[in-house]
């Protein structure tokens, strides 16, 4: 079976672009936000929003790892900064795909237990065959796709890609 291109380069690009007027839009009484990238691709996709923030708005933009075990999502959740370093502020937690919305719903567990001033959450590719009921606030595209097939974010040095395999 071929791999279908979803999204390139190109549109991977203008889609962080426009989550990120998003995201300054939903902040724009806040001084600063907190971009926490789940480990991998997600915190890949929110280095490359945040780039894109400091260019589009005077945001203090701080990002923060959060490293959650894929496959045992259980498991205790951390991150990069302490808690104390984001309570009371704005974050949006971040993720490449969002497929069964495990991972993402177990992050936004971590982050519940933490005093926020407002929470939101942003995925570039949301398939639609959630187990759990979370949304993505914000999004770079949805996609209606078989059980059977997947979601591949590739971010390279150069480019980036998003295609189902």
């Amino acid at each position: 079976m071929k791999n279908t291109i979803i999204l390139d380069d190109k549109q991977i690009a203008h889609r962080i672009r426009r989550i990120a007027y998003q995201i300054y839009e939903s902040n724009v009484n806040e001084k600063e936000v907190i971009l926490a990238g789940i480990i991998g691709n997600g915190y890949a996709l929110a280095q490359m929003i945040a780039k894109q923030l400091e260019l589009i708005s005077p945001l203090k933009v701080i990002l923060c790892e959060v490293k959650i075990n894929k496959k045992q999502p259980r498991e205790t959740i951390t991150t990069s900064i302490p808690i104390t370093e984001y309570e009371n502020k704005s974050l949006v937690l971040i993720d490449d795909v969002l497929h069964t919305g495990t991972t993402l719903i177990y992050g936004v567990k971590h982050f519940l237990d933490v005093p926020l001033t407002q929470f939101k959450t942003v995925v570039l590719v949301d398939r639609n065959h959630k187990k759990y009921p979370i949304k993505a606030d914000f999004k770079g595209i949805s996609l209606s796709t078989s059980l059977n097939e997947n979601v591949a974010v590739k971010f390279t040095k150069d480019k980036a890609i998003a295609q189902l395999e």
